[in-house]
């Protein structure tokens, strides 16, 4: 494949004629009779030079099968892979990973389910694609960033056409999207109708599980199938790679282990419990083999490697934490990553031979956060002096990276619900052992805007863009979504970031340069 940008991929990475008619306006009933039905669509992940994971969501038993070709018709060097029997105990979700696949490559893809009695009975195939990662420094590489998805209330909508965002992001033809966590917002229940400031109303599809907050394991998964009810979002999983991680709105606004919850609306006090069932059905309805199953060994923190280009680092800025709290303690060995975290952290930072070091944090590092009056739920707590409570950490790790001389390096985060680029640098810090870097922040991606929050100097922010709405809880008909794209070019080495918004074409440009341990 050359290493200039690559055309547009044509339909045949788009779900089937038949899926895409499904109607929006109601989830999938759960049949009991005829052939099998995979109505959420496919999804890929999990993708390196040889394999991949596929996901899918079956009606009823069956046993899945992926075939594989390199061929759009699949006419030449088809194959079969062997999924496992979906059922009950993982809500009738799977995925199969796909071994053996040439390096650098798009891979068209087709699930078919058969019927566990009788194999002949079986489901029309849905189709998808993917591209394998690259050897090669000449390929280039380019993805997606944001998070935040049907919050505040604003869900699909089928009058402006669901979430047409998505379509709009699979026609950039990325290689894969990160999607930043909030991938959905199990303590936000959707009603049918929301009266929008003009007099006109905002229609949402709505469902069972979606009309009270997420308690049950089946709250849970019917959150995520949700989403999944969109057709702009099973066109573009069929086609785009999703790298998930996690944050608050998974399991509970602002929550962190041990809390016990004080809200009239649950039932379930322990956030820990509410965390355990939410983090199973994350790992059903997401192409992640690690957490499948509830594999108490599986963890949410993870580098993809994307190639000799590009590593990307996926935090979980949530799991870890210790409670939130007016942030100015003078030890803080827990922090937001937890000490486990933080050192694998700076140990595969030091390890990585990639051109460019992407971390990929659910919250951002500078912008202050609150949590109710006194608390605060991010890293930073206003205070513009030397580093306390949860900055020590961060300040530990962008020491390291300063001394260890690690270069390529930039932060991407979602959750503040705007648009920003933040540049960090010494001299305007009060603590000023690290390097330059950059904090582009985007989304939601569907959710309600929020004007733009403050910085705190510790570690000298400045911002070089930023768009917001202008009052908090601003529906995506006023507010359209937002999301960020990376270019990075196989020739030079160079980084582009991109600020774009749903329909509203590039806000802001950054091009970074290779090599540098900061910029």
């Amino acid at each position: 494949m050359p290493h200039t940008r690559r055309s547009l991929i044509g339909g045949s990475l788009a779900l089937s004629s038949a899926l895409f008619a499904t109607p929006a306006l109601a989830a999938p009933a759960f049949a009991r009779s005829g052939r099998p039905n995979a109505l959420w669509g496919v999804q890929s992940g999990e993708i390196t030079a040889h394999s991949a994971t596929v996901w899918t969501r079956s009606d009823r038993p069956a046993r899945m099968y992926v075939e594989t070709s390199p061929s759009e018709a699949f006419r030449y060097a088809v194959r079969r892979h062997r999924g496992p029997l979906l059922g009950p105990s993982g809500d009738f979700t799977g995925t199969t990973v796909l071994r053996d696949l040439p390096p650098g490559q798009q891979i068209h893809y087709r699930v078919v389910l058969a019927d566990p009695d009788d194999p002949r009975r079986t489901s029309e195939p849905l189709h998808g694609s993917f591209r394998t990662t690259p050897v090669s420094r000449r390929h280039d590489v380019r993805f997606l960033w944001s998070g935040d998805l049907a919050g505040q209330g604003w869900g699909i909508n089928p009058d402006v056409g669901g979430y047409r965002v998505f379509e709009e992001m699979r026609l950039r033809n990325p290689d894969f999207f990160l999607f930043s966590g909030d991938t959905i917002y199990a303590d936000g229940p959707i009603k049918p109708s929301v009266p929008l400031r003009d007099g006109t109303t905002w229609h949402n599809v709505t469902t069972e599980e979606k009309s009270k907050v997420a308690e049950t394991l089946a709250e849970f998964r019917g959150n995520f199938r949700y989403n999944l009810l969109d057709h702009n979002l099973r066109g573009f999983n069929a086609q785009v790679p999703v790298l998930a991680q996690w944050d608050d709105h998974e399991v509970r606004n602002n929550w962190y282990p041990g809390q016990l919850i004080d809200d009239p609306r649950y039932t379930v006090r322990e956030a820990d419990t509410l965390a355990a069932r939410a983090r199973q059905a994350f790992g059903e309805y997401f192409p992640v083999t690690d957490l499948r199953g509830g594999r108490a060994e599986g963890r949410m923190y993870r580098v993809m490697r994307y190639g000799p280009l590009l590593d990307v680092f996926v935090l979980d800025m949530r799991t870890y934490r210790n409670a939130n709290s007016p942030g100015t303690r003078t030890e803080d060995p827990i922090g937001i990553l937890g000490p486990e975290q933080l050192a694998w952290l700076k140990r595969e930072l030091t390890r990585s031979r990639a051109t460019w070091k992407v971390i990929a944090a659910d919250m951002p590092l500078g912008i202050v956060v609150p949590d109710g009056a006194t608390d605060f739920e991010a890293v930073a707590q206003g205070d513009p002096g030397a580093p306390l409570g949860r900055e020590l950490q961060i300040a530990e790790l962008l020491r390291h990276i300063k001394h260890q001389r690690i270069t390529g390096t930039l932060w991407l985060t979602a959750d503040v619900h705007y648009t920003a680029a933040n540049h960090y640098a010494p001299e305007r810090a009060a603590f000023a052992d690290f390097a330059p870097f950059w904090e582009f922040v985007s989304g939601p991606i569907g959710a309600g805007g929020f004007p733009a929050g403050r910085l705190d100097a510790t570690f000298g922010p400045e911002t070089a863009f930023v768009q917001s709405a202008p009052f908090a809880n601003m529906s995506p008909s006023e507010n359209p979504p937002y999301y960020g794209e990376v270019d990075i070019d196989g020739g030079s080495g160079e980084l582009t970031v991109r600020l774009r918004r749903q329909g509203g074409g590039v806000l802001f440009t950054r091009t970074l340069q290779p090599g540098r341990v900061g910029q």
